[in-house]
């Protein structure tokens, strides 16, 4: 999905950055949209010969399996391009988008039943292949350095929109086609509408608002996915279920987030920092974020400044900030011994013309 972020609407900056839905952003796009219904190619084909080295998760069934789990944690299942049949379709702004073949059949069908009340959507974006994404990662490291691009794209392998059954969206609202993440969180509205309608051709919203510490994306209202189950997706949707959650993953709710308050910072920038904040957790492996909290005003001085630039990629950061977690790391967890860990602290820092980047996580001392 196209991306120009710079607005408090758009919360995760790191979290939803070429990770899952980004194309590289055009603030440009815009034409005069058609509301006929695109036309896929003749042809189906199977995805290029690429191959992931991981091994694919023991829950994952035999075969092509629509409830397979693909995130930062979970790589596509061994096999999985190979297997894959797609269509491909162009978009009412010219662009080719390769859609896994059932996946596009329904789409097709909730787009029929949408136009019937008004409301116009076009695919964006859909399968992205391994390959693709390496390339992706490849420009980022070059031009950026190996610690951002790590923190900012997701790792090849590891987006879910290699399985073909993650679908972005874009509106067309009189004829115009509103692609750019910032305008078309202006439509509440319209996407609640949207929603509702998932469940019934066996979509699910795959980034619900308020769950990012478990999704590791900020909310996304046009990424959809695509589980091939109506009852299945009504489950999901009707109890506000992750699909992570779902698939017994993770059994998780929602952490209490204190942002307190603050003489340096708004309302609206706390929420954005505790949104990378949760993002970011949503990468410890079997842990269970309970409780996050604003660590006070007096975390951002001169020295945790210089600090920040010492432990972050950029030099020219000119704030820092410093929230606490609570949360709980089970036996299976790689990365801590289980137990229950209180007040362990996460840095972000920001330049004036940037979002808050997540600099550590754990003590920033000398």
């Amino acid at each position: 999905m196209r991306k120009i972020i710079c607005t408090a609407a758009m919360l995760a900056v790191l979290c939803s950055a070429l990770a899952g839905c980004s194309k590289k952003g055009d603030a440009s796009v815009s034409s005069e949209a058609s509301t006929t219904q695109p036309a896929a190619s003749a042809t189906t084909s199977a995805a290029e010969d690429e191959t992931s080295e991981t091994a694919a998760p023991e829950y994952h069934q035999e075969g092509f399996d629509y409830m397979a789990l693909v995130n930062k944690r979970e790589p596509l299942p061994e096999g999985w391009e190979e297997s894959l049949e797609t269509v491909h379709m162009t978009n009412s702004v010219g662009d080719d988008v390769e859609v896994e073949k059932k996946a596009y059949d329904a789409y097709l069908e909730l787009k029929s039943e949408l136009e019937a009340e008004g409301i116009y959507v076009d695919l964006d974006s859909a399968r992205r292949s391994i390959a693709e994404q390496q390339r992706i990662m490849d420009d980022f490291t070059e031009t950026y350095g190996a610690d951002y691009a790590a923190k900012t794209v997701a790792q090849p392998g590891y987006s879910e929109h290699h399985t073909g059954l993650a679908l972005d969206l874009y509106l067309i609202i009189d004829g115009k086609d509103v692609v750019l993440n910032e305008e078309m969180i202006q439509y509440p509205e319209i996407w609640s509408v949207i929603h509702s309608k998932l469940a019934d051709h066996g979509f699910i919203l795959r980034y619900p608002e308020g769950k990012e510490h478990i999704t590791g994306y900020g909310y996304e209202p046009w990424h959809i996915r695509y589980i091939d189950d109506v009852e299945k997706a009504k489950e999901i949707t009707s109890k506000g279920m992750t699909f992570e959650e779902y698939l017994g993953i993770i059994t998780d709710g929602r952490p209490a987030v204190d942002c307190g308050s603050s003489e340096l910072f708004s309302e609206e920038e706390l929420n954005e920092a505790a949104v990378q904040v949760k993002c970011s957790f949503a990468d410890f492996d079997r842990c269970v974020l309970t409780k996050l909290r604003y660590a006070g005003d007096e975390k951002n001085n001169a020295d945790d400044l210089k600090l920040a630039k010492e432990y972050g990629r950029n030099d020219e950061y000119t704030q820092v900030i410093a929230f606490l977690a609570d949360f709980t790391a089970s036996e299976n967890s790689n990365r801590f011994e289980a137990g229950e860990y209180k007040d362990y602290p996460c840095w972000l820092a920001r330049t004036d013309s940037d979002g808050w980047e997540i600099v550590i996580w754990g003590g920033m001392t000398e």
